[in-house]
């Protein structure tokens, strides 16, 4: 039966049209008398386009500037010159990451996972795709994309843990347009001196291969690394396939009340090369299977004039194949005000887990037979409308001569809960084990991960616990159109203990109340989220000052 049962000449089998039939009609605009009453009808949804059985017909994609001077809040002289400066994204570029294509039956399920891919590019502020236009069948799909300022001359300046940190550089994200990512630059935090030169490119070759050349002159040593790959870009993704290397020469140090008590010379050098192949996406699940070979060495020596340490790690080079197994579920979830201000995020709800096993032999060049293992597991859950847990885990670590080495077991889960459009309560707790470790695998707990109120690495053991409880707020202030703003009022309590070197002076739990202010660089590449934090330690000693001040960018919230 034709879609529009009220379309002259067509056939309803006796039957007088069910309202619903004639509501799908006028959505769809399928050609008639009718639509000539009521040329402005609007078209229907991707769900109903979808479910109609539509076909894509010609796909147009629209790359928009940074800003939008149709708006008179943003028809600004600065926005104009900003326009006029930048270079626009390609729009092959946007072409090549879409994940569906003309003469395909239209998936809704496909346009959700092209969004999410990209919105995870960094030159990009925002993404909206939706339909042209429909007629017999056929469903003009419209992308369009918003850049973002993508060259970033930047001069950073941070503090955490009663330590300062700072930078100066040139990083372009999105060279000429090209999606190409550059940078060079001069960094400077409480372990060393940097100057660093950095190039990748997703989308090399015209298709999915990343590129990536990295390396830093540091003031302890040295750092190279590099990569090709085909990655698992989409849950549809057939193959995969990767090689990378990274060689390091740097000083390490152990730390015991946020001080350094000792110091040591690390050489790594690691090699990874891998392929893996999926079926894809079935009844809402992806399985994919890798294999490949890793190479792992670590070497230590005395630095001079340093004070060392009481035992140095033992010299290890690793060396075998592995194999790798990925389960996905494919459900994610759209939300706003959670990590970021008022921009889209895509929350994996689904159970995802991966498990690899591999096995270093002395035949392949290692210093001792071991079966090496990794796995991770994390899995969303709405306990009610619009709450949001997610939960993870991970182990890693190694079995040699009958004992478990340099075993690693972590836990965390995040709460979030929506009290109103700008409230939102937020709590995680996390906790983390070492088995056997060695002396360069302290776990760590200071101003710089987790306790705000106290010095940076203030703590150490091979046993930690973190919990935190936030009350955040989400305004609606939009500064020059660039910045918004938001706060937090937050409540950090923690431990590390156990090991070599905990902390004689104050080793119980510790505990910190503060606020901070969250500026988010919007219409930046650069667009991480500016922390500026007062904190009061709770059970300070003497040695620890009574307010801590913070400033730190990270990804989120």
């Amino acid at each position: 039966m034709p879609l529009n049962p009220w379309c002259a000449g067509s056939r309803t089998q006796g039957r007088r049209p069910a309202l619903r039939d004639l509501l799908l009609a006028l959505a769809l605009s399928l050609p008639c008398a009718a639509r000539a009453q009521a040329p402005s009808a609007p078209l229907p949804s991707f769900a109903e386009l979808e479910a109609a059985g539509a076909t894509i017909g010609e796909i147009r994609v629209r790359v928009r500037d940074i800003f939008d001077t149709e708006d008179p809040k943003e028809d600004k002289l600065l926005f104009r010159w900003a326009n006029l400066l930048h270079i626009q994204t390609r729009t092959g570029v946007i072409e090549r990451a879409l994940l569906f294509k003309s003469g395909e039956p239209l998936s809704v399920r496909l346009i959700d996972e092209t969004e999410r891919v990209l919105r995870g590019n960094r030159y990009l502020y925002d993404v909206q795709i939706r339909p042209l236009g429909y007629r017999d069948g056929v469903v003009d799909v419209e992308v369009e994309t918003r850049d973002t300022w993508s060259l970033d001359p930047g001069i950073s300046a941070g503090r955490s843990g009663g330590a300062n940190s700072s930078g100066i550089g040139l990083r372009e994200y999105n060279f000429l347009g090209s999606g190409v990512s550059l940078s060079y630059g001069r960094s400077k935090n409480v372990d060393r001196t940097s100057n660093q030169f950095q190039v990748s490119n997703d989308r090399a070759f015209g298709g999915w291969t990343s590129l990536s050349y990295s390396l830093a002159q540091n003031s302890d040593g040295k750092r190279q690394a590099a990569s090709v790959a085909h990655p698992f870009y989409a849950l549809d993704t057939p193959w995969a396939a990767g090689v990378s290397v990274a060689r390091e020469d740097r000083v390490d140090a152990i730390y015991n009340a946020g001080i350094v008590q000792s110091q040591y010379r690390h050489r790594q050098n690691l090699a990874d090369a891998y392929a893996g192949w999926s079926s894809g996406r079935v009844d809402g699940w992806v399985q994919r299977y890798s294999v490949g070979v890793n190479r792992q060495s670590d070497a230590y020596a005395l630095e001079p004039g340093m004070a060392a340490p009481t035992l140095l790690p033992a010299n290890e080079t690793l060396i075998g194949p592995y194999v790798r197994h990925e389960l996905i579920e494919d459900r994610f979830e759209k939300l706003r005000n959670r990590n970021q201000l008022e921009r889209p995020e895509f929350f994996a709800l689904g159970l995802s887990a991966t498990l690899q096993i591999g096995r270093a032999d002395t035949a392949f060049g290692s210093s001792r037979d071991a079966w090496l293992y990794s796995a991770t597991l994390s899995k969303g859950f709405e306990p009610a409308l619009r709450h949001t847990l997610v939960a993870s885990a991970a182990i890693a670590g190694q079995y040699s001569a009958g004992m478990v080495r340099r075993q690693r077991l972590g836990a965390q889960a995040q709460y979030f809960l929506p009290q109103s459009k700008r409230w939102l309560f937020y709590a995680s707790a996390s906790g983390d084990a070492l088995k056997n470790p060695d002396p360069a695998d302290a776990l760590l707990l200071g101003g710089d991960n987790g306790l705000r109120g106290y010095p940076l690495r203030y703590q150490s053991g091979d046993r930690s616990a973190l919990f935190v409880l936030e009350e955040r707020v989400y305004t609606d202030l939009y500064l020059l159109r660039l910045f918004r703003i938001g706060g937090a009022m937050f409540f950090d309590s923690g431990r590390a203990w156990g090991g070599s070197s905990v902390n004689t002076v104050n080793p119980g739990w510790l505990s910190d109340a503060g606020f901070g202010l969250r500026i988010f660089s919007v219409r930046s590449a650069f667009s991480n989220v500016l922390h500026v934090d007062v904190a009061w330690p709770l059970d300070p000693d003497t040695s620890v000052k009574k307010v801590q001040f913070l400033v730190k960018t990270k990804t989120s919230y």
